[in-house]
């Protein structure tokens, strides 16, 4: 995949209010220029995935893997407010020479789709064959369809729902409770601000992204006589060192915010209302251990559409499990994307 960047200049403005005079997007898509005509897949990415699919999605994205960047052409955008290279808390406020921190206009779902549809257009992308995104990225892929009802050829609504569901949202608030509670959050005088608090924030959600079983599994104690247990503890302490070394807790807190937005029924009558507008043909896929965005609620989507069917990935990972079960996705997206 090869990473391109624009600068939109021309004034962004967002949804819950405030605006941007100029817009940053990071985009991969594969190495060559879009030639009309060719096959399009689109790929929205998760909350701390990044634009090069080939690097967080290995399993599915890649010579030889069915998302083939040389059979296709394959496009992600970096998300506002990630701090992979588009406009985001962390960049420089060209209004003070100081990264935006809290003064970054709250960033809704449709936003993340509007700065997606501008990326679109650059390219002079008429059609999108088709369109995937897991949790996050199934938010915008779900948002997407209803706002450009011609575009889309073809949806996959992976391990997500059609709105944050208080469940979800406590999860989040949870996080932002950790977040704040570091005073070196607030204070945002470093883009380091924030670094114990996101820990503690990346150690809630994974409970969130895995279930019971898959701890009393992976992080069993190797001695039964240990006085205290102890593995699933560096584990998570491992796991929020990872993060804060790759991401930044102001884009984190924004994100959740975005988490929170989602709501494809909001001004549109109700979900059932908006889902009608759908006219792409769709697959609604969950996870049978997903306690974020369990089956049941992903069944109730697929109800919801006439023209979409429904699957179910068996994995003991929970919500992770798209990103780990590459081999059931691939048995059940096979044919779609054959026939595209």
């Amino acid at each position: 995949m090869q990473r391109h960047s624009i600068k939109i200049d021309k004034p962004f403005e967002f949804e819950a209010g405030g605006f941007l005079d100029s817009l940053d997007l990071v985009y991969h898509t594969s190495p060559r220029a879009y030639t009309p005509g060719e096959k399009v897949v689109w790929v929205c990415h998760a909350l701390t995935g990044n634009s090069d699919p080939e690097e967080w999605w290995p399993v599915m994205v890649g010579k030889g893997k069915l998302f083939d960047p040389d059979k296709y052409f394959i496009v992600c955008v970096n998300i506002l407010c990630s701090p992979y290279g588009s406009s985001c808390p962390a960049s420089t406020n060209p209004r003070t020479g100081k990264p935006f921190y809290f003064d970054f206009p709250k960033t809704t779902v449709r936003d993340l789709v509007r700065a997606n549809i501008l990326v679109r257009k650059h390219l002079g992308i008429e059609k999108i064959d088709l369109m995937i995104g897991p949790s996050l990225g199934g938010f915008q892929t779900l948002e997407w369809v209803i706002m450009e009802p011609d575009v889309v050829k073809n949806a996959i609504f992976l391990a997500t729902a059609t709105r944050a569901m208080p469940y979800l949202v406590a999860f989040n608030e949870s996080q932002r409770m950790a977040l704040e509670a570091d005073p070196t959050f607030r204070e945002a005088k470093s883009l380091k601000g924030g670094a114990a608090g996101l820990s503690c924030a990346r150690s809630i959600a994974l409970i969130s992204y895995r279930n019971y079983d898959c701890y009393n599994l992976r992080q069993q104690e190797t001695d039964d006589d240990v006085l205290f247990a102890n593995r699933a503890c560096t584990y998570q302490q491992h796991q929020g060192y990872k993060l804060i070394n790759r991401f930044d807790a102001y884009c984190y807190w924004y994100l959740s915010y975005c988490f929170d937005s989602q709501n494809i029924g909001r001004g549109r009558g109700g979900v059932a209302n908006a889902l009608k507008r759908i006219k792409a043909d769709c697959m609604v896929i969950s996870i049978d251990t997903d306690i974020l965005f369990p089956p049941k609620q992903a069944l109730q989507t697929a109800r919801l559409l006439s023209h979409a069917s429904y699957h179910e990935l068996t994995s003991i990972y929970g919500h992770d499990g798209f990103l780990i079960e590459g081999e059931q996705l691939t048995a059940i997206l096979s044919p779609k994307i054959q026939s595209l």
